[in-house]
């Protein structure tokens, strides 16, 4: 008999009583799983879980199917310890043979149920791949959340033990409905991170320094680019936690405009933004910094630290780390006329990339023609321009 997330939403209290799980180890397990998105391998908790509680070889969890283009993203939780023995043959291999994939999704279903005790221990994925592993009963349930997401969960057995009750079966389908929400959340979490990703690594492309401060105006977290720029403390440095800017009467603005952002935050007027310059003990060019509250964000946590002011700070005479072959492609650009037009944008003058590029200047005034002929600008301030605002600068 089949028991799908239906049934357990109509029958509630019926299979909770059949399941006979205590409801301090439902609530611990519960808990796990909606732990399991956040741990360095999702859900390995909680698989240990349910493999020691329906005394199992192994708990595994298929969060991404294997295919020819991809590998598989499979958890499992085993008496063999993280990695189950014959599980890269699985994925590459024996997946496609598996006889659980495909048949209706939310239910709770065992391999004699679905072939019967001879027809399962004929079965080839069984006596190929699972029989050699010591593994003869299975519990599976299939898994599609809302936004698509397909992923499959299976307990086993050895040939030492029993086939799955009626008790341990509706354990699993009560948990169900629980994993495929933390499944989807999972999923989200996962876009939101690859987002973050590249846009962090975007900003360290441009060299862009992002220091992220909490409500107490202490840094949380930074990039690289900032490090750098705080190691130098050169315009900008830490002290005991806090964002500082170098000159004194500088500081005192900065750190105006700051608390005038962490208010902002606050009250909600996240759209405020500040804009300043920092001189440098260098002597190099100011350094330029933007402001901006950031909304603020629910936490059940007060006592934990939350995002509350971002400071970006651009150093304008750092090289940038476009990548020359872009340009090229981008612009047709022959490589001396790359070489050049990057040094161009880096601010350096005919003469300067001259010596740079050992060339004659007359040399250099004949690439500079071809550069402004392809790239359509006419002085060195407009290809600086057209470099800057291209996609160059994102790679």
């Amino acid at each position: 008999m089949l028991t799908t997330t239906a049934e357990v939403r109509a029958s509630g209290t019926r299979l909770f009583e059949i399941a006979a799980l205590p409801s301090e180890q439902l609530s611990m397990l519960l808990g796990l799983i909606y732990q399991g998105p956040m741990e360095a391998t999702p859900w390995s908790s909680s698989l240990e879980f349910i493999r020691q509680q329906l005394q199992a070889s192994f708990a595994t969890l298929v969060l991404r199917t294997p295919a020819s283009t991809r590998p598989g993203l499979i958890v499992n939780a085993s008496v063999f310890g993280a990695l189950l023995p014959g599980e890269p043959s699985y994925s590459t291999d024996y997946y496609a043979q598996c006889p659980f994939i495909g048949l209706p999704n939310d239910q709770v279903f065992t391999a004699d149920e679905i072939f019967g005790v001879d027809g399962w221990c004929a079965h080839k994925f069984y006596r190929q791949y699972l029989q050699p592993l010591d593994l003869r009963y299975i519990l599976a349930a299939n898994i599609r959340t809302a936004d698509g997401v397909e992923c499959a969960f299976f307990v086993c057995r050895g040939h030492g033990a029993s086939d799955y009750s009626a008790a341990e079966k509706a354990f699993i389908a009560v948990l169900l409905p629980h994993l495929k929400r933390a499944v989807d959340l999972h999923s989200k979490l996962d876009v939101v991170e690859s987002e973050r990703s590249l846009y962090a690594g975007t900003m360290d492309r441009m060299l862009i320094g992002t220091v992220i401060l909490d409500e107490g105006g202490h840094v949380l977290k930074s990039n690289g680019a900032a490090d750098g720029m705080i190691t130098e403390k050169d315009g900008v440095l830490v002290n005991k936690g806090v964002l500082e800017a170098h000159c004194p009467i500088d500081n005192r603005k900065f750190q105006k405009a700051i608390r005038l952002a962490l208010a902002n935050h606050l009250g909600g007027a996240s759209a405020s933004v500040e804009v300043m310059t920092l001189s440098r003990s260098s002597g190099k060019a100011p350094l330029s910094v933007l402001i901006r509250a950031i909304p603020l964000n629910y936490c059940a946590d007060e006592g934990k630290r939350r995002p509350a002011v971002a400071v970006f700070v651009r150093d304008p005479v750092s090289a940038s780390h476009t990548s020359r072959e872009t340009v090229r492609k981008l612009f047709r650009l022959t490589r001396t006329e790359t070489e050049l037009a990057m040094l161009m944008a880096d601010g350096l003058t005919l003469d300067e990339a001259a010596e740079e590029l050992g060339i004659m200047k007359n040399t250099v005034r004949a690439h500079l023609r071809g550069i402004f002929a392809k790239t359509g600008a006419t002085r060195q301030a407009t290809l600086m321009k057209t470099l800057l605002s291209s996609v160059v600068s994102l790679v």
